[in-house]
């Protein structure tokens, strides 16, 4: 029997090393799910319960693999559902390829079922490179180019297949006029900066009194050349919350998260800083930078398109993290004066006191900051952390302190709700030997989290270790946006958008045959974390958790508090327990901090 063109899609990927494709049939992929059934699921298909999902766990197992991760849909809804996963990739510079099926050639352009214009569709997401396969020789070239592209550019690619195409005898490009060949491999390249450019970085930086260091996600194989610079320049470092996981929250010197979920240490740093080192970071929100006046700036990242857009940066550096502090290492002086550093360690090691302080403020009936604390105490070694959209998103970044060797992501630049589940569950593809946490509030959970349960159950034989531990922040509130409408807008809670309705969710899990726990009160909380990072299967722990309880940022602005202020003044029918609540929060700030860990 000859090989068809999804025969040889199917073995293209395999010699690029692809070993499984997250998606959901239709038949606009039959021709290609026909061919899976001859290869003997070789890659593996990874069946989501939905498109959205397929291209998140995509993403997942991309950010924690450093591989290219691919996802497959049908044509018409199928290939429309992908879209929210791959801009989740296209914003986090993640290498994703979508393999997506459209109507018959023959069927095009008379407002077939499914029909739907895939390329005008797709030509935003993917617009690194989006093509459509017409003739099998067309296939090779194309599928590459798209693998190639989305791991040059860190973006994601589409490949477009009529599904007639799909079935025909595939016959490769031959050495003719107008036919295109094509070849597999792509050798990894390390850019440097140029050498002058670097003396000149090391002159701003040396001459610098206060340094602060900013690095994201594109530091995050230069753990040990950003710890020597700091050292050497005596500097503090903060975290873009995509780069939470490049160097362990229990140095001294790092600050933690930056920006309106990250860290009062972060946010003072940069408003006494003299010199700012940004290395792989496009954090977009300049109010947490220094003044434009204040600092004198330097910027590394890799993609120079990147670069001096975010701070009027005096030099910007274009080239890979580690290599680039590498040679700029033997140009940096060490600073005699440490007690900038030393200021520095001394609010970090404040901060994490009143985070545990916070963390034990009694509430109605459990602190949510409880949750993320209990769990940091407990992060088993190796151990993979994904992080909703929403409050969970806030606790993750101030209150888990990710150690060397952990991992951890979110939503980033997008900040989609729903992704937590399907990107540990990509993380567990990626690494079947190592533990993972997922972090939802309740609307996330509800919204698709759930259905993905369902998902790790299916695959958990697949794993060697079967931990896949999900935190549900059950308070029925859509609670990041009521109080950001209080404290952005000064509107009071609108109860009829964002009241949840209340689930069981640890019994849905057991329903599915996982684990599941409900909490109803914090000195359940460490037994029930215990439980669920030691279960032989994925576990849900329900916790009920007090919806008051402020998000509080780093700084709050006048206007902020005002609009806060007046909200509750309208009628908010959580006023009492949100002022209540945001009081002793707050407290913590000031008053001494006498809890620890240790007793």
């Amino acid at each position: 029997m000859s090989a068809t063109v999804a025969d040889f899609l199917l073995e293209r990927l395999r010699a690029w090393g692809i070993e499984q494709v997250f998606g959901y049939p239709g038949d606009g992929i039959n021709g290609l799910l026909a061919a899976w059934g001859r290869a003997d699921d070789r890659p593996h298909f990874i069946q989501a319960r939905h498109e959205e999902m397929a291209a998140f766990e995509a993403v997942g197992y991309a950010k924690f693999s450093g591989k290219v991760g691919v996802c497959t849909a049908t044509s018409g809804p199928g290939a429309i559902h992908l879209l929210n996963g791959l801009y989740d990739a296209k914003l986090d510079h993640v290498p994703v390829v979508a393999i997506v099926g459209q109507t018959e050639r023959s069927a095009m352009g008379g407002s077939y079922q499914q029909e739907t214009d895939l390329l005008s569709l797709f030509k935003d997401v993917a617009s690194e490179y989006v093509q459509v396969v017409t003739v099998p020789e067309q296939l090779p070239n194309v599928l590459d180019r798209a693998i190639r592209t989305a791991l040059t550019r860190r973006a994601p690619t589409a490949v477009i297949v009529h599904s007639d195409v799909q079935v025909l005898d595939y016959s490769p490009p031959t050495h003719e006029f107008k036919m295109v060949p094509s070849s597999l491999g792509l050798e990894p390249t390390t850019t440097v900066a140029d050498q002058g450019a670097i003396v000149r970085a090391a002159e701003i930086l040396n001459a610098g009194q206060k340094v602060a260091m900013l690095v994201g996600q594109g530091a995050r194989d230069a753990a040990a050349e950003v710890a020597e610079v700091a050292d050497l320049l005596g500097a503090g470092v903060a975290k873009a919350l995509l780069g939470k996981d490049v160097i362990a929250d229990d140095v001294p010197f790092v600050t933690g998260s930056i920006g309106l979920l990250g860290t009062r240490p972060s946010y003072e740093m940069m408003a006494d800083c003299d010199t700012l080192l940004t290395v792989g970071s496009s954090f977009p929100y300049s109010q947490y930078m220094p003044d434009y006046d204040q600092a004198r700036a330097v910027q590394i990242d890799a993609d120079g398109s990147m670069v001096g857009m975010r701070y009027p940066y005096e030099l910007n550096l274009v080239g890979d993290a580690r290599e680039t502090l590498r040679a700029l290492i033997p140009h940096l002086e060490r600073k005699d004066d440490r007690s900038w550093r030393e200021h520095i360690e001394r609010d970090v090691e404040t901060w994490w006191r009143t985070m545990d302080a916070e963390a034990h403020v009694d509430a109605d009936p459990v602190n949510p900051m409880r949750i993320f604390h209990e769990l940091s105490r407990r992060l088993p070694d190796g151990a993979i952390v994904t992080a909703d959209s929403g409050s969970a998103a806030d606790w993750y970044a101030r209150h888990v302190r990710l150690r060397a060797g952990m991992r951890g992501s979110l939503s980033g630049t997008l900040a989609s709700m729903g992704a937590a589940v399907p990107y540990a569950i990509g993380a567990k593809f990626a690494h079947p030997g190592r533990p993972a946490i997922a972090l939802v509030g309740d609307g996330a959970m509800q919204m698709n989290n759930m259905a993905e349960l369902i998902t790790a159950r299916h695959y958990l034989h697949r794993w060697d270790d079967p931990r896949l531990a999900v935190a549900v922040l059950h308070n029925n509130d859509l609670n990041q946006v009521t109080w950001e409408m209080r404290s952005l807008g000064g509107a009071p809670q609108f109860e009829q958008s964002q009241r949840l309705p209340d689930v069981d969710y640890a019994a849905f899990a057991i329903s599915c045959g996982l684990g599941g726990a409900t909490v109803t009160s914090p000195d359940q909380l460490g037994d029930a974390w215990d439980a669920a990072l030691a279960a032989d299967r994925p576990f849900v722990l329900d916790v009920h958790c007090d919806p008051d309880v402020p998000p509080v940022p780093p700084h709050t602005t006048f206007e902020q508090a005002r609009a806060t202020a007046s909200a509750l003044l309208k009628g908010d029918s959580h006023r009492w327990g949100v002022m209540k609540e945001g009081l002793k929060v707050k407290a913590q700030e000031v008053l001494p901090t006498r809890h620890s860990d240790d007793g």
